[in-house]
């Protein structure tokens, strides 16, 4: 969860953590050119004892390896509530970190943080092209997003190995952004496994590989190679005043996560009526497990047990490779599936284009559905006793009295007791104010919804993923 107090200035880092991508004012240094290509020389001129296994799997992946800033709005003062009586100033700060192409399309994996609050996501590719990115889809409790890059042509992609059979002692590298230097690439050992690190009172990493490897600032968001060239982990933070001492997301629950994330971005702007199974890694294939009933699937004779090979021009080993392949398409647009059936290779169009219109929601349907919550106004009575404990004017809330598993809230650790005092600019004072939030054209389902509670004394933010509304199509980001 990445609830933080409201007047803090960064993310309160309990145990000397940092986000290795949170930098204030640092670029590349001037003079410094970017990186346009391993290979410098042919390698048969090279001898086989320069070509090392460490110089082949660096050759392997940079290509994959792109480099990520912006800047980002930083609230240093508030007082108040947001809205009218909102007294905050705000600074720009410059970020910047890595990310990994996983998708030829320009689809990248990062960090959340390294994304986070940034409106014009920059990224140099490795042969030094610069152009710009969007935010996809994100995992905010996982620290993880999706972006895609603007590009005209077809990018290298990662290879992916496992963590699952790592070992202890075994070699790894780490490719990035290190300080605004392109590309930099430091070599170290994993110096163990299943490490959980508390980051501070509201938000821990779980099941992280500790490497020596150097990791640095901008080093967040890039890859974790082992010796073959492949990514086994994402690079996410080091430990303050200790040498040699970093950690990294597995990729194995990486693609766990953004599978996921992506699956639910897909079901806001698609409606193909299948739901599917398959296991992380390549080979493991997609197996579709239900059908719904009058959806697209079914009326074209889609059936459980069929097998996706692939989704338009795209071959599917796995299922991260097919909720990207869905992800490429447009709301209501056809959509070509080839399957595999009793050892027969079958080929179906679904067509979205009948897709129904659900009637309009409640006030309390909108509110369970799109953010997962069940609330009732506060009492002014019980404002106002809140208000004099915290030396505050909030002008109301909402009690939250359940939270949905499995939705927005839930992900975000919103909590039953807690008080919503707002989302994005607006505040929550009654039903209607969060109606009216959630209907507005600027509340289109996404990763960037802020909101505001009060939760044992303290004010806390953190970031919604909107669910799609019954009735509300959206455009592809």
């Amino acid at each position: 969860m990445r609830l933080t107090t409201k007047l803090s200035l960064a993310r309160r880092i309990a145990i000397g953590m940092i986000l290795t991508s949170i930098v204030s004012s640092v670029g590349a240094p001037a003079g410094l050119e970017t990186q346009r290509s391993c290979h410098a020389a042919e390698e048969e001129s090279i001898s086989d004892a320069r070509m090392t296994p460490t110089v082949r799997a660096i050759r392997r992946a940079s290509p994959a390896v792109v480099n990520i800033h912006g800047q980002k709005t930083v609230r240093t003062t508030a007082a108040g509530m947001v809205g009218a009586n909102s007294q905050d100033s705000f600074r720009q700060v410059n970020g910047m970190g890595t990310g990994v192409v996983v998708d030829p399309r320009g689809y990248v994996i990062t960090n959340y943080h390294v994304v986070e609050d940034v409106n014009d996501i920059r990224v140099t590719l490795q042969d030094g092209t610069n152009t710009h990115a969007d935010l996809i889809a994100s995992h905010v409790r996982n620290d993880l997003a999706l972006i895609k890059v603007h590009t005209d042509k077809p990018l290298p992609t990662i290879p992916r190995g496992t963590s699952e059979d790592l070992m202890v002692g075994e070699t790894v590298i780490a490719i990035g952004n290190a300080f605004g230097y392109y590309h930099t690439c430091t070599q170290g050992i994993i110096s163990a496994l299943h490490r959980d690190v508390p980051v501070n009172e509201t938000q821990d990493y779980v099941d992280l590989i500790q490497i020596s490897a150097g990791i640095n600032p901008g080093n967040s968001g890039g890859p974790l190679l082992n010796i073959d060239g492949e990514i086994i982990g994402v690079n996410v933070a080091v430990r303050v005043g200790a040498s040699q001492i970093a950690f990294t997301l597995p990729i194995d629950q990486v693609v766990e996560t953004v599978t996921e994330m992506i699956k639910q971005h897909n079901a806001q702007r698609v409606a193909l009526g299948i739901r599917t199974d398959g296991g992380p890694r390549d080979g493991d294939g997609v197996t579709v497990t239900d059908v719904t009933a009058s959806s697209p699937a079914a009326r074209e004779g889609l059936k459980p047990g069929d097998r996706v090979v692939r989704v338009g021009s795209t071959k599917v080993d796995d299922q991260l490779d097919y909720v990207l392949a869905v992800l490429g398409s447009e709301p209501g647009e056809s959509i070509q599936i080839e399957v595999q059936r009793e050892g027969q290779d079958m080929m179906f169009a679904l067509d979205q284009s009948g897709r129904s219109i659900a009637k309009p929601q409640t006030t309390e349907e909108l509110a369970w559905s799109v953010i997962g919550i069940q609330a009732k106004p506060m009492a002014a009575s019980s404002m106002q006793q809140l208000n004099r404990r915290l030396g505050t004017s909030y002008g109301g809330g909402l009690y939250i009295t359940r939270v949905r598993p499995g939705s927005p809230a839930a992900e975000q650790s919103i909590a039953s007791g807690d008080i919503l005092l707002g989302i994005h600019e607006w505040q929550t004072a009654r039903l209607k104010d969060l109606a009216d939030i959630l209907r507005h054209p600027e509340m289109q389902p996404g990763p960037r919804a802020k909101f505001y509670i009060v939760r044992r004394n303290q004010t806390l933010y953190g970031h919604l993923q909107l669910a799609a509304q019954n009735g509300r199509s959206t455009a592809t980001r």
